[in-house]
């Protein structure tokens, strides 16, 4: 058991049990519509979490026909807590502050004082709950933070392996293919030219082995850069099947739409969930608390992604970027022969945007060159 967050369980009957011994002391017995309002206060504290607005207005009338006020500030606290409405935690302030002065006010500057104590009783409970729910959400950017980090990270990492794997192709290619198409034309050139036929057997031998070797060449060059429809990392890559997951257990208010054929190339699939994963970084990096909409389709012969979320309900702390990951999608989808694009929407929210032709550009082995 954490010691420093007791179950919330535990917490409520301890505020029930104070409330009841606020009762005891603040209540006769011989007052039944005190004693029956402040103890209905007082349990009503059972339900702070579920219904806090409610749970503080049936804690007012133990306010206003009793002293018995500590229920009424614990679900103010609860309130505050979990309310962004600053308006409706104003108004709970005053109304606490009336009930609790409504039976004996009268204009005088000792009334006036005891005003200001009590409504300076109701604003700290608010504060303090308010001080709880920006640590909350403290927390909660920290830990959003620390994965949008590590997902950065990840994204150097496969940039840095995607650049060498191309650096490699280049070079196999600058330094191979070039050597081997000259054997090839020159191998040519001796079948045309020469009259012995054992010479022209050697020379188309060489050629189609040339050929051969071209092929290869092609194939290993296009491994090499990470952009066929064979699989070519060492770990399993995601799907449009994934997609599914990746939204379930990004914690953010999402919906997602695909409507989408299950015999897209690998590579294109690859692209759209990694557009929809940077996506959904973003959201939670930049606009924590808003809604997101993912909708996936199919025009002609382009596949279309797009991530759109509204603005921020929530405070957003200015982070350091290096856009990495935006980066990194560009490369992709221009290797892929597509485009992304991504900006500020009319709403206020923001909107990322992937479109691929169904048949990329990518080389196939044998084809007409890397």
């Amino acid at each position: 058991m954490n010691l420093r967050h007791p179950p919330s369980a535990v917490v409520d009957g301890a505020l029930v049990l104070v409330a009841l011994f606020d009762v005891w002391v603040h209540v006769h017995a011989d007052e039944p519509l005190q004693l029956a309002c402040a103890l209905g206060g007082a349990f009503a504290l059972l339900l702070r979490h579920g219904k806090p607005l409610l749970t503080f207005l049936v804690t007012l009338p133990a306010v206003f026909f009793s002293d018995a006020i500590f229920a009424s500030l614990a679900a103010l606290y609860t309130l505050a807590s979990v309310s962004r409405r600053r308006v409706i935690l104003a108004v709970g302030v005053v109304a606490f502050t009336l009930c609790d002065l409504a039976p004996d006010i009268n204009v005088s500057a000792e009334d006036l004082v005891t005003l200001s104590y009590t409504a300076a009783t109701a604003a700290a409970a608010v504060f303090l709950g308010q001080l709880v729910q920006a640590r909350r959400d403290l927390s909660q950017r920290i830990v959003e933070i620390s994965e949008a980090r590590e997902h950065e990270r990840l994204l150097i990492a496969q940039t840095i392996l995607a650049a060498e794997r191309s650096q490699l192709a280049r070079e196999m290619h600058d330094v191979v293919s070039h050597q081997v198409g000259l054997i090839a034309v020159r191998a040519g050139a001796l079948q045309v030219g020469t009259p012995d036929p054992h010479a022209k057997e050697g020379a188309s031998t060489i050629r189609r082995l040339s050929v051969q070797i071209l092929d290869e060449l092609r194939y290993m060059v296009s491994v090499l850069r990470a952009a066929g429809d064979r699989p070519t990392d060492l770990t399993p890559q995601p799907s449009l099947a994934d997609l599914e997951r990746l939204v379930d257990g990004s914690g953010i208010e999402a919906r997602l739409t695909a409507d989408l054929p299950g015999d897209l190339a690998p590579s294109v699939q690859r692209a759209l969930y990694r557009t929809v994963q940077e996506g959904l970084t973003n959201v939670r990096k930049h606009a924590p608390g808003a809604a997101t909409t993912i909708r996936l389709w199919q025009s002609d012969e382009t596949v279309h992604v797009t991530v759109t979320n509204g603005p921020p309900t929530r405070s957003t702390i200015p982070l350091p970027s290096a856009h990495y990951g935006l980066t990194g999608l560009r490369q992709r989808a221009a290797l892929l022969g597509g485009t992304l694009t991504c900006g500020p929407i009319s709403d206020g929210g923001y909107q990322l945007r992937l479109d691929l032709p169904v048949k990329t550009t990518t080389p196939a082995p044998g084809g007409a060159g890397p």
